[in-house]
């Protein structure tokens, strides 16, 4: 099995554990600024962002699904190996609800409980999806399914497909295209890759609503 994966994509040892550390320590770092600024530009008026950040309204944009599934695709990409993956988009989930809930707890004056606790299993599960995306950019069917499927949930959130075809919001088809740019490989794989990606939109818009 092991033989199997590495033919899809081969880990990398050519990064010293301290260095992998600190990427590991950064992202924390990272994921924790940014749960707390996500909590503050919900409980701040929209006029205390700059006017371009307003119009392309960044604080609900932070609200939904897309860019959560981008940055975990990034993270989980860019690491050395399917296991930093897991690590480091673990990392990543777990510190930016850190930041997000405390922001709420010490600042805010609240804190919800079971809506914290629902996130925190989801962030549980990342460190496993994460693993598998690790080979989306690798070669072969496998890294084309998985990428595939990536860009086409991506796509279900920037378009409507299923009841005339519009865009929900200008940021998601941004970040859809963020993902093609990121997860891009020769011309003909890149083909079945987008092809798959509309299959995988549509069924993803028939089974669940969207949240604009």
């Amino acid at each position: 099995m092991k033989l199997f994966f590495e033919k899809v994509r081969t880990p990398k040892k050519d990064m010293s554990l301290k260095i992998q550390i600190m990427v590991t320590i950064g992202i924390i770092m990272f994921g924790f600024a940014l749960g707390v600024f996500q909590k503050w530009m919900d409980g701040s008026a929209n006029n205390l962002l700059p006017l371009l950040l307003q119009q392309l309204d960044i604080g609900n944009y932070f609200g939904r699904l897309a860019i959560w599934i981008l940055l975990a695709t990034v993270i989980s990409v860019y690491s050395k190996s399917p296991l930093r993956a897991s690590i480091n988009t673990f990392s990543f989930f777990i510190s930016m609800l850190m930041g997000y809930y405390l922001y709420c707890n010490y600042v805010l004056g609240f804190l919800p409980k079971t809506y914290m606790m629902i996130w925190v299993v989801i962030a549980f599960a990342t460190f496993f999806i994460a693993y598998i995306c690790w080979y989306a950019k690798g070669k072969g069917i496998i890294a084309i399914i998985i990428s595939g499927t990536i860009i086409g949930v991506l796509f279900a959130q920037a378009f409507n497909l299923t009841q005339g075809f519009y865009i929900y919001d200008l940021m998601e088809v941004i970040t859809w295209i963020t993902s093609i740019i990121i997860l891009y490989r020769n011309p003909k794989e890149l083909a079945a890759e987008l092809g798959l990606s509309v299959v995988i939109a549509f069924l993803y818009q028939l089974v669940m609503p969207h949240f604009g």
